[in-house]
């Protein structure tokens, strides 16, 4: 074991008990004290799924997990026990990651748009693997990290669909000046990424990009660097909701790999999956803190009958400025569901949700059909993994909701096995091929090959 994660750092349960029975433990133990603070139940055993079925659908990928997607110790922590690296944007990311003893060649500093500050304690903290894409950055890093190894972000789509990250990466006609440009700085590059973010994605669109990247690994070569390192970012859906499932992406990286980069090239691969690592993994739970009631008016109708129409407005216990921060992501909004299943003969009434009273511009959801909530009732919400942690210390000073990490027996046993360690019993043995996840029933199981630690890139 690495000795990043240890059994006081969650809650171990048996295996059938699921992360809805922990919510609600934790809702009545709540309930006895009155408390209504905003929390998150975070079942580390759906990552550890997540994990082991991305190395098996992209056996030659190494994984580095982008902190800002969610910086929570317990998943920082359970994926430096997997092995996993880790892509940092600022020096406070950077700091977090070695805090718990994460080396620096684990870690790779990803942003396109950095401050002198922060290079130059990725410096002084040994961390050396870089991206750039434009002159401005070029010229920072090689005043300030002359050491640096760089990566030039190239972009290969820009068609409407695409993320919003696809502003970020130089084309394929600037690539030999920039490059051209580094050579004159005597900053080393040792190879190409790109980043195809999560919107619209097609998965032909990591063919295209691939194809790009190995154009601009020629253009390298022909300069006399040494390139060696591809990254291909992330955009990996994180629920089994989307248009395209995650396997059908790998499958096309794998192709495009196999004829752009085949195997025994010399250059290592490496990815930044975020919202598919984490996204399903958490789930939140908002208490309604004040309501409002608005009368709606419908033409044509007496005053008694519109008068019994109306629209509802929600304070939750926590907005936009901490867990609901994903939605300055372009992230849809979570379905909110009824911690208590209301009466069958209780009419639905137009409703929105909103953040704490006190700010008016804190606005969830609107046009949601709920029955009529009371003060105190709580609302759950799935899927809330990815862009709910990171960013709440930074928008508005809020408190961060509190998190309780669980894992189920089996999980621990599969990590545990899964860096080397041999199960100790036969009922060990069989145990590591049952679902780990403490939550809901998956097909998939840990019956897949071994252990994976990526290597130094450096």
């Amino acid at each position: 074991m690495n000795g990043y994660l240890k059994e006081s750092n969650f809650m171990m349960v048996e295996e059938g008990f699921t992360t809805r029975d922990l919510l609600e433990n934790l809702l009545v133990e709540l309930g006895q004290v009155s408390d209504q603070q905003a929390f998150f139940v975070a079942d580390l055993g759906d990552i550890v799924k997540k994990h082991l079925r991305f190395l098996k659908a992209l056996p030659r990928v190494k994984p580095y997990f982008p902190v800002k997607c969610n910086g929570s110790e317990g998943v920082i922590r359970l994926l430096a026990e997997l092995g996993a690296g880790f892509a940092c944007t600022n020096k406070a990311e950077i700091a977090c990651v070695q805090s718990i003893g994460v080396p620096a060649d684990k870690i790779f500093y990803s942003s396109p748009c950095k401050q002198v500050a922060h290079i130059k304690y990725a410096a002084s903290h040994g961390v050396q693997l870089m991206t750039f894409d434009n002159e401005v950055e070029l010229s920072k890093v090689a005043r300030s990290h002359p050491h640096a190894r760089l990566l030039l972000g190239i972009t290969a789509d820009s068609s409407p669909s695409t993320h919003s990250n696809m502003m970020f990466g130089t084309t394929l006609e600037s690539c030999r000046h920039l490059l051209e440009t580094a050579k004159e700085q005597a900053v080393e590059v040792i190879g190409i990424s790109f980043h195809l973010g999560s919107r619209g994605l097609e998965p032909q669109a990591f063919t295209q990009s691939v194809a790009a990247a190995q154009l601009a690994f020629e253009i390298g070569t022909e300069l006399g660097y040494q390139m060696h390192l591809l990254d291909v970012g992330g955009g990996f859906p994180g629920t089994e909701d989307t248009r395209t499932r995650f396997e059908e992406i790998a499958a096309v990286i794998n192709s495009a790999l196999d004829l752009y980069f085949p195997d025994g090239c010399g250059v290592e691969i490496i990815a930044t999956p975020g919202r598919y690592y984490i996204t399903s993994a958490f789930t939140f739970a908002a208490s309604i803190t004040a309501r409002e009631e608005v009368p709606v008016e419908q033409p044509g109708s007496d005053e008694e009958e519109s008068g019994s129409k109306k629209s509802l407005v929600y304070h939750l216990s926590d907005g936009i400025y901490s867990a609901f921060s994903c939605l300055l992501f372009d992230t849809p909004c979570p379905r909110a569901q009824l911690h208590k299943r209301p009466c069958p003969d209780h009419p639905s009434h137009s409703s929105s949700l909103q953040g704490p009273p006190e700010d008016t511009e804190d606005h969830i959801a609107d046009g949601l059909e709920l029955p009529e909530l009371q003060v105190g009732d709580w609302l759950i919400f799935e899927d809330m993994g990815a862009y709910t942690i990171a960013n709440s210390s930074l928008l508005g000073g809020c408190p961060q909701p509190q998190i309780t990490y669980a894992m189920s027996r089996v999980a621990w046993k599969a990590v545990q096995f899964f860096q080397g360690k041999p199960p100790q019993t036969e009922d060990d043995r069989e145990s590591v091929c049952a679902p780990l996840s403490c939550g809901w029933e998956m097909a998939e199981t840990l019956c897949v090959t071994p252990v994976f630690t990526p290597a130094s890139i450096i």
